[in-house]
This record gives C-alpha cells, structure tokens and sequence, in this order.
C-alpha cells in the first residue's frame, strides 16, 4: 500500500507513540511494588482509577473538541500534557516511602484525564483524514508496524532492567527520561498532520449542531447496534484481565522473563495475522469477520486453564494473540463506519465514555468471579461470557446491517 503524507505522518507519530508508553506502562506495576513498596489497596487504584478520570474527561472533552477549529492541534496540546504529568513520576522515588506510592497513585490517575482527550481527538482526526475504503489497509499496516515495535521496545527494555537490583530506582528513571524523549517526537510528527479544508467546514457545522456528548447519535441504528455488541464484548474481555495475572505468576510461577516471552509471542502473532484481518474484513464484511475474532478470544481463559507449563501458556500467548490483532483493528475501524460524518466526534466520545465505565466495572466483575467460584470456574464462565457476547456481532451482521441495506434499495 503506498502512503500519502498523512498517512506517513500516522505511521510515524504511532511508532512514537509506542516507544513512549510501552517502555514504561508495562513496568508500572514493578516499579509501584519493588520500587516505592506499594500496597494492594494502590496497585488496585493504580488499575481502577484511570477508567473514571477518562470517563469524567469525556464529558466536557467532546463539547471542547466539537467547538475547536482545529482537532489537530488540540490532539497535540491535550498530548503534551498527558506526556508532561507522566515524565514527573521520574521525581516519585525522592518522596521516599509511602508518599511515593501514592504521589503515583495520583500521577496516573490525573494524567488519564488529558489522555482520554488527546485520544478522542485522535480518533475524531484520524477518522476525518483517512477515507472509509482506505481505513482497512491502512490500520492493518499501521498497527503491524506499532506492534513490531512494541514487541522490539517490550523485549529490550526487560533485558536493560534485568541489569539492575529490583528496588533500584534509577533504571526506571531512565526510562521515564526516554521516554518522554520519544514523546516529544510523537508530538512532532502529530503537528506535521496536514488538515483537510473539508474538515474544517465540518468542525463548523459541528460546532452548531454537535452537542455535549449528546445521546441524538444513539437514534444512528448501525451505530447503536455496534455500541451494544462492543460492550458486551468488552465487558467479558475485560473480566479475565488480572485473572490472567494472578493465575501466570502465582499458580503457574512464571518468572519476568516468562512474562515478557508471553508479551513477545502474542504480539507476534498479531503481526502475522493482522493484514488477513483486514483482507478478510473488505470480503466477508467488518461486523461477521469481528464476530470470527471475538469468539476466537472466547477460548483463551479455558484453553489457559489446561496447564500451568509455561511453554504451554507461551503458546496459548501465541493463540490469543491471533485473534487480539483482529478484534483490535475491527472495533475500531467498526466504530468509524457506524459514526456519521457529522457526528463523529459524538459517537467516539459517547462510546469512549461508556468503555470506561466498563473498564472500571469489568475487572472488579472478574475478582468477584474469582472470589466466588476459584480460578477454573471464573475463566470457565468468563470464556462462555464472551462467547455469547461475540454472538451480538454475528446478530448485527446478519440482521441489522442486511436490513438497513436492503431498506436502501
């Protein structure tokens, strides 16, 4: 596929991007518990609290975004801040113990709230520059080149701390200075975006007509059917998050270079198979091949629980990793169909704001699983919860869409 410059300017923001957060955002946990002694009751507000900061910035962030000239530039200043509040935790470890664990408790959570803003405006961008028929190709190749330098970065940084004493704070410091080095160059290239005139009278129409996360946008069919499916589907995915954790390093022992082979391999797999997706997408139809995706995730919390080998679980790393890559790409190219033109930055942000009150919800849903019924009943239950929930797509592609389209003709 030959990119123009926006395109190349995507491409290279997104590598950027990568660098910058997959160097730290994996590590946190690590260094919240090894570094600055953190409390179970921190690493869960460390997990929970950035879904309701992102949902409580949506609010006001899509009546901000419909009422600027330029979603370009508010992309850039909402990002700066987001990287700036991140680069201060590199200063954490002098406040000593146990005001740094929670000086990082408020770090994350305050800088989600900038974040969640320099997202919607992302995605409101990127859906405006890049047109329908090339979104497919396109995001294939982009989340390709992304995810073979996450995999690269991931690999790379768990070798540099590896070097060093777990309770040492410098090597995080380290990556926290560079990484903010790469933010500055996502920065970069996100201001090279050059924006359509096409663009700009839109964002003057929304800017009369486009309300406050306004619920008009749910009267959309195709919009509101996708919104529902994506919940459900979210919701179950997002149930067995810490569940993989818990049961990969306490009952199956997995030691940090396990885990970051399991990262490795199933961002492999997402490299190998993502353009298929895209491919697969433009013959079958985004909605069915979703649904092919989704219920291929499905299998990954039973098919974990068989074994606690760990060159059994890297391979189911592998697995999951083959259908991570599809439903990724799929939402979200899902969502860009489903929204109107005018209505864009509404539909990303109402459906932003929901995704965070499942984000908050979800994996609480999961521990209480866990709580209630042990390991193998929760992942067991939660595979048949997304398997059901992968079914609202295959009713969407069969019903919804074939109905509007035949009430077209």
């Amino acid at each position: 596929m030959k990119f123009n410059e926006n395109e190349k300017f995507s491409i290279y923001n997104g590598l950027a991007t990568t660098a910058s957060t997959n160097m730290v955002n994996g590590y946190i946990p690590l260094f919240a518990i090894g570094v600055l002694g953190a409390t179970n009751q921190q690493i869960g507000l460390i997990i929970s609290l950035p879904s309701i900061i992102g949902m409580l910035a949506l609010i006001p962030g899509a009546y901000w975004l419909n009422r600027v000239k330029s979603k370009r530039n508010f992309a850039v200043v909402s990002t700066l801040f987001t990287r700036l509040l991140f680069s201060l935790i590199l200063f954490v470890p002098f406040l000593g113990t146990p005001h740094g664990a929670w000086a990082l408790v408020a770090l994350i959570a305050l800088l989600n709230f900038p974040g969640a803003l320099s997202g919607l405006s992302w995605q409101s961008m990127i859906g405006d520059l890049v047109p329908e028929k090339r979104r497919g190709e396109f995001f294939s190749s982009r989340n390709r080149y992304n995810t073979i330098a996450a995999m690269a970065v991931t690999f790379a940084t768990g070798l540099f701390l590896q070097q060093f004493d777990k309770d040492s704070a410098f090597p995080y410091q380290i990556l926290f200075f560079a990484a903010f080095l790469f933010a500055l160059i996502e920065i970069y290239f996100l201001m090279k975006h050059r924006e359509l005139q096409s663009s700009e009278k839109k964002a003057a129409v929304l800017n009369v007509e486009s309300g406050n996360l306004s619920l008009h946008v749910y009267k959309h069919k195709p919009f509101l059917a996708f919104v529902i499916a994506a919940l459900l589907f979210s919701f179950t995915a997002q149930m067995a998050w810490s569940l993989f954790s818990i049961y990969q390093i306490k009952e199956a022992n997995a030691t940090a270079l396990w885990l970051s082979l399991f990262s490795v391999t199933n961002q492999l797999a997402q490299i190998v198979s993502i353009k298929w997706w895209a491919k697969a997408a433009d013959r079958r139809g985004n909605s069915f091949v979703l649904f092919v995706a989704a219920a291929g995730m499905a299998t990954a919390p039973a098919l974990t629980m068989l074994s606690t080998n760990l060159i059994y679980l890297t391979l189911i790393n592998l697995w999951i990793g083959l259908f991570v890559s599809g439903t990724n790409l799929l939402l979200f190219n899902q969502l860009l169909k489903v929204s109107p033109d005018a209505d864009r930055t509404n539909c990303i942000a109402n459906y932003n704001f929901l995704l965070s009150i499942v984000g908050f919800i979800a994996p609480l849903v999961g521990v209480y699983l866990l709580n209630g019924f042990g390991m193998t009943a929760a992942m067991n239950l939660i595979s048949l919860f997304r398997l059901l929930a992968a079914f609202s797509f295959l009713f969407v592609a069969l019903k919804i869409e074939r109905k509007i389209v035949s009430e077209a003709f």
